[in-house]
């Protein structure tokens, strides 16, 4: 694969891009959906927008521009490789994007060129973006499939504001008296700790958390004693216990009648995260020295919990669920993603869809979100200290679920030798990175007991940045 650049956007280098043969059939063969589409070079930019749009409000997606298709009765028969004669030949297509989707972070394009097609691809990679993105024709549109479905109503533009943390349901107003929260003990000891001291009714309403005389839905979660009966199926937290380790959990195995725990934030975590640190110790299975304790590491429940009550969609009418099994531990959340937060990049981007709760929780002593923008990676990191899997993170429509398996991982030893199988050599340093072990005379003497049993051996002359292995020659 080559690479040169042509310049399309003002003070920017477009890369075009020589693929090969087989590279151009994989394009040619793709299967649009929720993440990817194809278009002729004849498509009007207005109409592309849609696609763009879509991708940008939705969960991202790339589009190739210059596969048309052969339909016959009604079927696709045929897609074929036919691109834009040259890259200036793609100017009406690119200054529409330069004006409404401009080169950066959310947008990259390039050209793809293959020597034994008709000219040039242009591949447009949409990432999910913080905002709505809008079309030329002015309307905002969701990616659900192949299809690209307008938000016309203002349900619906609002409904999507709420999904991706344009706005946040903490500032809506409720119908509840604000004596709840302006007479709460809660906040009584809350302002015992604020300096400089304030009186209840003037501190709340410094905070935004009471508006026109109505106390807020974030004020109502963080001060009332029993947000949930202003906030009915919008706030509790329930725990399930289910003696199986199958894939769905059903009433015949369940433990107990699932527990509703209930009570201002602050206290609701703390009581969420004891309850479920209690039911797992509880869990027993067959060891090598017959039935033993199922450990995790109780930073990562907290953690996991935390995260998912300060950071749901409060809009929707649903409570956290915590589902204990006999292998694993699920913690489902309202709401997707927020803004441009993904399973993949949510343990290095931040992003408070309610930033109020987020901020005045951590001002509580000992709060639950201590590290704040930090606790997804504590909750990681406790596991890998504990030899067990990371946890998975799976967005759905409308909820993210996080899994906590009782798995363990691969030993070092396995860890490093797979390492080997794509890297010619490895150090100490690396070797630590990728197992997760931080004692640097610890990774030297799994090195050394390697090296002694013929799995690795030393590379000659390798003194620079220490010590090198790499798999015993044979």
């Amino acid at each position: 694969m080559s690479e040169t650049q042509f310049s399309m956007f003002p003070g920017a280098d477009l890369p075009e891009i020589e693929i090969s043969e087989q590279q151009a059939d994989l394009v040619t063969k793709i299967e649009e959906g929720q993440f990817l589409d194809v278009k002729s070079v004849g498509i009007a930019p207005a109409k592309l927008s849609h696609t763009i749009s879509a991708f940008a409000n939705t969960d991202g997606g790339e589009i190739y521009i210059g596969i048309s298709e052969n339909i016959l009765g009604g079927y696709v028969k045929q897609r074929e490789w036919s691109g834009f004669p040259d890259v200036e030949a793609a100017n009406g297509h690119m200054q529409a994007f330069e004006k409404y989707f401009p080169l950066g972070n959310d947008f990259q394009y390039e050209f793809m060129r293959c020597p034994t097609r008709k000219g040039v691809v242009l591949h447009v990679t949409v990432n999910r973006t913080q905002g709505i993105i809008t079309a030329t024709d002015g309307k905002v549109y969701i990616r659900r499939g192949a299809q690209n479905l307008p938000q016309t109503k203002s349900d619906e533009l609002r409904r999507l504001e709420y999904t991706k943390g344009v706005i946040s349901f903490e500032g809506h107003p409720t119908k509840a008296p604000k004596e709840l929260i302006t007479e709460s003990p809660v906040t009584e000891e809350y302002l015992s700790y604020v300096v400089p001291s304030a009186l209840p009714a003037a501190w709340l309403k410094k905070q935004s958390l009471i508006v026109n005389d109505q106390p807020t839905v974030a004020g109502i979660l963080l001060f009332a004693e029993e947000p949930q009966a202003q906030l009915p199926k919008r706030c509790g937290i329930k725990v399930y216990r289910y003696e199986t380790g199958e894939t769905e959990g059903y009433r015949d195995v369940l433990t107990f009648i699932p527990i509703t725990v209930e009570g201002h934030l602050y206290k609701q975590i703390q009581e969420a995260v004891d309850k479920t640190v209690t039911e797992v110790e509880k869990i027993k299975r067959m060891g090598s020295t017959g039935l033993e304790a199922i450990t995790y590491p109780r930073e990562t429940l907290h953690e996991i919990i935390t995260n998912a009550v300060i950071h749901r969609d409060y809009h929707i009418a649903d409570d956290v669920h915590v589902r204990i099994f006999d292998n694993r531990i699920e913690v489902q959340s309202p709401g997707r993603l927020p803004a441009h937060i993904t399973p993949d990049n949510i343990l290095n981007e931040r992003f408070a869809r309610n930033g109020a709760i987020v901020r005045l929780l951590n001002k509580f002593p000992n709060p639950p979100n201590r590290d704040v923008g930090e606790g997804l990676n504590t909750a990681f990191e406790k596991m890998h200290q504990l030899g067990l899997r990371e946890p998975s993170i799976e967005e759905r429509d409308s909820d993210v679920l996080v899994t906590i398996r009782h798995e363990p991982l691969a030993s070092p030893e396995q860890t490093i030798m797979n390492y080997l199988e794509t890297h010619p050599t490895i150090r100490n340093k690396e070797a630590r990175e990728i197992t997760h072990i931080r004692d640097s005379d610890k990774m030297k003497r799994i090195l050394s007991t390697m090296a002694d049993k013929g799995e690795i051996e030393g590379v000659p002359g390798a003194k620079f940045g220490g010590m090198k292995y790499r798999k015993k020659q044979k």
